[in-house]
């Protein structure tokens, strides 16, 4: 056993609580945008998500003395190819996001382990096991359970049909953005791959200014910087939750930043949670449970 594994091993609780922080403060983050997005141009609120996130990762990094030197790359590149990825899955997410409830939007997001199966077997060469085509074909049936009361309506709001077709858009590129983070990770820090893909995500913000950014008040301009704050402070909780517990141990505790979501609507935005929800949230759930179970048998130390 490592030093790293020991000292990882030694603090399960610390991990757990950073990971419920975590899904806590991406929930604020969302219910930050969500209350913005009819007022402020997708780019823009992209933008604006992206450049706060900066300060306290920078902040972080600085703490740790991986700034500015630990930003140096061996794969220019790759870092392009997986923040451009990353940055179109932001995208998708907060159009996701102002079409859908809290709630909804989530829970799509959710997908994204089960298409990350799918991607590392097209990929890196993966088996894709009957555990992962399970997963896969839960979590689809999942969103067809979400979308199919749409699709049986006389008069079909196009608009949740596009926010579920973002949310899709989001939960594949995001797997396709993870992808390239297994294998950046083989040369490249942690704070190197979060660091590129913040600045690539606010120039693909900045490339919106000619279609109309809009002049925020106060409030909003204030909910604009909370959601880059937010942001920048939930992955640096995650990052810590993965340092201090193993991903298996806080996996059960990712489905806990589902309730954060689902009091926000209930509280914040007052809409009621649609029955479909319900009956799709064990099938998304099941289906991302069983596309991780499968796990490569641990080396045992001398």
């Amino acid at each position: 056993m490592t030093l790293a594994t020991l000292h990882r091993s030694e603090r399960p609780a610390l991990g757990i609580a950073l990971r419920i922080l975590s899904g806590f403060l991406f929930a604020a983050m969302v219910v930050c945008i969500k209350a913005v997005s009819l007022d402020v141009p997708l780019g823009q609120v992209v933008f604006f998500r992206s450049f706060f996130a900066l300060i306290p990762l920078v902040f972080f990094l600085s703490l740790r003395g991986e700034f500015p030197a630990g930003l140096r790359t061996q794969r220019p590149l790759g870092h392009m190819l997986r923040s451009g990825l990353g940055a179109l899955a932001m995208f998708a997410s907060f159009a996701s996001i102002a079409r859908l409830p809290v709630a909804e939007a989530t829970l799509v997001g959710h997908l994204a382990p089960v298409f990350t199966a799918l991607a590392a077997a097209m990929i890196l060469g993966e088996r894709l096991t009957l555990w992962r085509i399970g997963g896969v074909a839960m979590g689809l049936a999942g969103v067809l359970a979400l979308v199919w009361p749409e699709l049986g309506q006389s008069e079909t709001d196009m608009r949740r049909l596009a926010g579920y077709g973002y949310g899709l858009a989001m939960a594949v590129l995001t797997a396709f953005a993870l992808i390239m983070v297994r294998s950046l990770n083989r040369t490249e820090s942690p704070g190197a791959i979060a660091f590129w893909f913040v600045v690539v995500s606010m120039l693909g913000g900045i490339a919106t200014l000619p279609w109309g950014w809009v002049l925020p008040n106060a409030t909003t301009l204030a909910l604009l910087v909370l959601s880059g704050l937010f942001g920048g402070m939930a992955h640096i909780a995650m990052t810590l939750a993965f340092r201090n517990a193993e991903a298996s141990r806080l996996a059960p505790f990712e489905y806990i930043a589902l309730i954060w979501p689902v009091l926000a609507d209930l509280l914040i935005f007052r809409l009621n949670l649609a029955p479909a929800f319900f009956l799709a949230l064990p099938l998304v759930l099941g289906g991302a449970a069983l596309a991780a179970l499968e796990r490569p048998p641990r080396r045992h130390s001398p």
